[in-house]
């Protein structure tokens, strides 16, 4: 019987090379997400590393738990403490670090890097071992600046060149007089690093005489453990915190393996998504094989063989083929992975150098993916065959499905589709995350409730079809009869392409309706016209609302000031306003009371009220961060929503308490409304600064939604490959269709069909199949979508469904285009056919 196997296996070799094709995809999907995932992650945490050969121990502020109702501060770390560290015994030298937030603009005037990833920092001396200078000098004074050498490129820099740049104030210009290069992080990800000498970076950032932390390296011969112990004598334990190089780097490792693990348990999603589709064209492909071989298998139990035997010479058959797929699938995931590298270099992601990782854990991952799924596919196919009677087998009477096996399959259908639904209905009644298991499991019960009924469906959505096909005359009369003889055959080859269209079409219509619900938010919340914010999301000085406020066009403004206090025991974010002009600025629903602001009235969303039982009139104290506590009164509750929420009072009732008052944001409203001529006047106020953001509310509903933009076009992207495994799938069964017709074709032929005629014939059952599986996908994709839309309505108060009509006629487009491109190979294989041979042929 092995004999056989790998007989039938060699003598099958074009019919099985589509399933080879499509468990390789598969396969290839999955190494090459581990290869990505591994490679990047290793030359992370090798640069990391390489971050920290200049530190053998970090000393760090400790920080000082808050007591009773005031608020928590920091030690700092003086030069006293980093003369300290240096003299400890052991210690070759101590660095004291100073970082910030530094905004450099290139040379159009716009932020280079992320906002988040544009940092500054000081360079210690004339020749710091952390940022070697391949250009130039260190940086002396506050008129020099030196930056790394990424970020010099991107903006056009050259040394002696004049930089715009902010630090948290207003915008200076300093000369670059140098380059670096550095291991940070933060630039490795295509972040900005400024660096300028030590005095002035602690003027900039508001630290003179302090440091955010002391770097201390060890002299020859000393261990790290010996020095931080050393260094754990000599400073105030209670004032200072200390690190081992070595540890800090094991942390660091940790939370690039933490973060890549997110990543990579995405993509593997997705190519488990392909091999799931693929699952369905590797069983398809075995069951008409086998069917093809019923005859030959018949013959081997007629001779002796047991139903074991047979069914066990189909699995040799299928871990051939599988361990074939799996070795290809991994030397292809490894290009994927190469790939994918190279691709994040292209889209402007700097990545680490570092070696190409393919783990043994790779290797055996592909190598039991590829053979298990293709074993497991095949098993029901061989398992099936083997039951078939010899003597039935020989006169075809097993054929047709049984009525007996039919009515199972469609009850088992039914059962798993209405739990499905059920369940996925009643998810949507539940609380945010509570109801994202539930809606997964009733999605996976439904879908493969629909995948057991699409024979069932099959017959009366194909036969929609029939006036349009009458049209194309014979042809298309028997596409029509050819797409529904084989229901199982029609249903498994659709069903690969219904899930992939599924989740794009799913992914489609949440998308769009978050976007009309963050459009929504942005207009139903601000009256303002522009919101004023830091690129890094950091606080703005006080200033920036005064020179607004002075400008001639703008009629109201409001900064947005943040402060912790504490509240019945536990700490509580207030937000301080102008209590004159808020209301002018903001449209928010009042539930309760009124909307007044000032004095010892404030205002509180939703949410919070119910989480302390407060209501209109309610009193309670705060202690602010001072220590001083004041007895405030609610004068109305609104609807909070994910841009404003909280409690809020007056900045004149809240800033005495502060020791250092800065704002988040500042609401602008202007007389004659948005307009480019009043964002470049406000914008020209503040001199230009590449920190600071001017956004109306059209900038803010893109910024908001420009993640969910990127997740969608990932996912576009990913499950690309899932829609390219069904266009084997359909190339493959239409293939396979035309060999097991091959009689039929030559008796057409023969009595006058011409190839053209052929062709049309195999073009159109393949449009119909394909078809009908994209209908099924859109359908679920945009049940499923509002199903998960009801979930986020129950957390966005402004949710609304929006059914992407165009998007939709595109995917349908999508799904008749590959019906007609997988038809092309297979319909010019059955007109090429000759007919004599043909009907001649088993």
């Amino acid at each position: 019987m092995f004999r056989t196997a790998l007989r039938n296996v060699l003598a099958h070799k074009a019919r099985l090379a589509m399933t080879v094709l499509a468990v390789m995809l598969g396969v290839a999907f999955v190494s090459g997400t581990l290869v990505f995932t591994n490679t990047l992650s290793n030359a992370l945490q090798n640069s990391s590393a390489k971050g920290f050969d200049q530190v053998d121990v970090a000393v760090t502020a400790e920080h000082q738990e808050s007591e009773g109702n005031r608020i928590g501060r920091t030690h700092e770390l003086t030069e006293a403490l980093l003369d300290r560290s240096a003299a400890v015994p052991g210690a070759a030298s101590a660095t004291g670090v100073v970082n910030g937030f530094t905004a450099i603009a290139d040379k159009d005037g716009k932020l280079v890097g992320g906002g988040f990833q544009s940092r500054g920092g000081n360079y210690w001396g004339t020749e710091d071992a952390r940022y070697p200078l391949v250009e130039g000098h260190a940086p002396k004074g506050a008129d020099e600046v030196v930056v790394d050498s990424g970020t010099a490129e991107r903006a056009g820099y050259e040394v002696g060149d004049t930089v715009r740049l902010s630090v948290d104030g207003p915008v200076l210009q300093p000369t670059l007089v140098g380059v670096f290069t550095t291991d940070d992080g933060n630039v490795a990800a295509g972040g900005s690093l400024a660096l300028f000498d030590t005095a002035t970076a602690q003027k900039l950032f508001g630290k003179p005489g302090t440091y955010d932390e002391i770097d201390v390296k060890a002299a020859a011969g000393t261990s790290q453990e010996r020095l931080k112990a050393a260094l754990d004598q000599a400073l105030p334990g209670d004032a200072v915190e200390t690190t081992t190089g070595a540890r800090l780097a094991e942390d660091q490792a940790e939370t690039i393996s933490s973060s890549m693990s997110g990543l990579k348990q995405g993509l593997l999603v997705f190519a488990g998504i392909s091999l799931f589709v693929g699952t369905f064209i590797i069983a398809n492909t075995f069951t008409m094989l086998v069917a093809q071989r019923t005859k030959e298998l018949a013959l081997l139990r007629a001779v002796g063989a047991s139903r074991r035997q047979v069914t066990r010479s189909v699995l040799i058959e299928a871990f051939v083929v599988g361990a074939v797929a799996a070795v290809a699938g991994l030397v292809a995931g490894i290009g994927i992975g190469v790939g994918l590298r190279a691709l994040m270099g292209t889209l402007g992601a700097t990545v680490p150098d570092g070696p190409l990782v393919v783990s043994p854990g790779t290797v055996v991952t592909a190598l039991v993916v590829g053979v298990v799924i293709t074993m497991l596919a095949a098993w029901l196919p061989g398992r099936r065959a083997a039951k078939i009677p010899p003597v039935a087998a020989m006169s075809s009477v097993h054929a047709q499905a049984t009525a007996k096996s039919l009515v199972l399959r469609n009850t088992l259908g039914a059962l798993f589709s209405a739990a499905g639904v059920a369940v996925v209905l009643a998810a949507t009644s539940m609380q945010g995350s509570d109801g994202q298991a539930p809606m997964g499991l009733g999605a996976v019960l439904l879908i493969i409730g629909v995948f057991i009924l699409t024979p069932l469906l099959s017959r009366p959505l194909i036969a929609a079809a029939a006036p349009v096909l009458r049209v194309f005359g014979v042809s298309g009369k028997l596409a029509r009869q050819n797409s529904v003889r084989n229901p199982r055959r029609t249903a498994a080859t659709a069903s690969a392409l219904m899930i992939g269209l599924t989740l794009i079409t799913g992914m489609t219509v949440m998308a769009g309706s978050l976007q009309k619900s963050i459009d929504k938010m942005a207009s139903a919340a601000l009256r303002a016209d522009y919101v004023v914010s830091m690129a890094n999301g950091n606080q703005l000085s006080p200033d920036v609302d005064e020179k607004l406020r002075g400008l001639d066009d703008v009629t109201a403004t409001s900064p947005l000031r943040n402060a912790a206090s504490r509240i019945g025991g536990e700490t509580e974010y207030l937000t301080g306003v102008d209590g004159s002009s808020i209301g002018e600025l903001t449209e928010l629903p009042v539930t309760d009371g009124a909307f007044e602001v000032g004095g010892a009235r404030v205002v509180v969303d939703g949410d919070t009220a119910e989480s302390h039982g407060w209501h209109a009139g309610s009193r309670f104290t705060a202690h602010f961060e001072d220590g001083e506590a004041r007895r405030l009164t609610v004068a109305g509750v609104y609807e909070g929503n994910e841009m404003i929420r909280g409690i809020m009072l007056d900045n004149r009732t809240l800033t005495p308490h502060l020791d250092d008052p800065v704002d988040m944001q500042v609401m602008v409203k202007t007389a004659g409304g948005a307009s480019d001529s009043a964002k470049d006047a406000l914008e020209k106020a503040l001199g230009s600064n590449p920190a600071i953001k001017v956004q109306d509310r059209q900038d803010l509903s893109e910024e908001i939604a420009q993640m969910f933009t990127l997740i969608l076009n990932m996912v576009y992207g990913l499950l690309a490959m899932a829609v390219i495994v069904a266009v084997l799938g359909v190339v493959n069964t239409l293939a396979m269709s035309v060999f097991e017709r091959s009689q039929e074709i030559g008796m057409l032929r023969a009595i006058g069909l011409d190839r053209k005629g052929i062709k049309r014939m195999v073009r159109l059952e393949s449009l119909v199949i394909s078809l009908f599986g994209g209908v099924l996908g859109i359908g679920l994709g945009v049940f499923f979508g509002w199903a998960a839309g009801e979930l986020l309505a129950s957390r966005m108060a402004t949710y609304e469904l929006v059914l992407p009509w165009a998007r939709l006629g595109v995917f349908l487009l999508l799904a008749a285009t590959v019906g007609v491109l997988a038809a092309l190979w297979p319909a010019r294989r059955a007109a090429r056919l000759n007919m004599l041979t043909a009907i001649k042929s088993e």
